[in-house]
């Protein structure tokens, strides 16, 4: 990796600030995708209310996972949400682990995009002053009306129905104070030349135009975790590795991405990344928070920041070195007239 120089003696510019309710963001779960997606706007970054979040990506990199950490994340500070499941296939107690709370009024399995998109719309919820949340999981699995009656076997009303319903439920997500995230598979692409990119989320355009941020999955990596057992080595995978790319943004600048580690039985987890970070950035020879030295193991580290209450000190360490980095990138360029 490229090694970044920080300049401690350089002056943050005072980062402008989300307008009206958007000054309250929601948290990915992890500290790095939340500084990716809007850490030059608020301090700490996040996800702002009013706009469609699309996350797309291959099948089993993750996306669910980031989905139930953003809809636990929005019940934690006391807003409603409304999960819609048309794969059907949402494990409630995996859910959980995220504190993710779901039941027969907030949860769903609905048939076509239709259902969905009408339901936002009317959706009211008790109060505006939160950020309340919207989840579809995922939009591939959704039909149309015409689909459901054998009378569009080629898919082809799909797509203008996804156009259709966003042009009408964009403007309900502002006016209601909601955040809507979906997530989405790929495909590849039959359409495309040699240097275009071959694969595609489905339902035509629509979801990507609409959509003020799309995160992208890339990389998946399997974590595999060996032991040895009564004289046997045995290996277990316990989780995967992610890159999240911001494809799209009119939150903050795109293109921007972070690493994600999730763990099958704990979710994302944003020690891990933090403290990878924090010594990477510092270039030190030991995992450490602040000036406290904690191992050169990785897995005794994370434990000795549980151990110890130190979670909150190190996510504020790596914000810190996270904003001097960005500002060494800063244009500095006199004001246009």
């Amino acid at each position: 990796m490229e090694q970044i120089k920080i300049h401690a003696n350089k002056k943050i510019p005072t980062k402008p600030k989300f307008s009206g309710n958007a000054e309250r963001v929601i948290s990915t779960g992890s500290t790095l995708l939340d500084l990716a997606i809007s850490g030059g706007r608020i301090r700490g970054g996040g996800l702002p209310s009013g706009i469609l979040v699309e996350i797309f990506g291959p099948s089993g990199s993750g996306k669910t996972v980031l989905l139930c950490e953003i809809a636990g994340a929005v019940q934690r500070q006391n807003g409603e949400i409304k999960f819609y499941d048309p794969e059907a296939r949402l494990n409630k107690q995996f859910a959980k682990l995220f504190g993710l709370k779901t039941n027969k009024n907030n949860y769903d399995i609905p048939d076509t995009i239709t259902e969905v998109f009408g339901a936002v719309r009317k959706w009211k919820p008790e109060t505006k002053k939160v950020i309340n949340g919207v989840f579809a999981d995922s939009l591939t699995a959704l039909s149309t009306e015409m689909e459901m009656e054998d009378k569009d076997k080629m898919g082809m009303r799909r797509a203008k129905e996804f156009s259709e319903e966003l042009r009408k439920t964009c403007r309900s997500l502002i006016e209601n104070n909601l955040i809507m995230v979906c997530s989405n598979q790929v495909r590849q692409n039959m359409d495309v030349g040699p240097y275009g990119q071959k694969y595609k989320s489905p339902g035509g355009e629509a979801i990507g135009f609409y959509s003020s941020l799309r995160l992208r999955c890339i990389g998946s990596k399997k974590i595999k975790v060996e032991k040895k057992i009564s004289g046997k080595e045995l290996s277990r995978v316990t989780g995967i590795s992610v890159d999240i790319e911001i494809f799209k943004s009119s939150v903050w600048k795109p293109y921007r991405i972070a690493p994600l580690t999730i763990i099958y039985d704990y979710g994302i987890d944003d020690i891990r990344e933090n403290l990878r970070f924090v010594k990477q950035i510092r270039k030190s020879n030991i995992y450490l928070v602040g000036r406290k030295e904690l191992s050169n193991s990785l897995d005794v580290s994370i434990a000795k920041v549980e151990e110890l209450n130190l979670e909150e000190q190190l996510r504020e360490e790596t914000i810190d070195l996270w904003e001097k980095i960005e500002s060494e990138f800063d244009q500095n360029r006199k004001p246009k007239r």
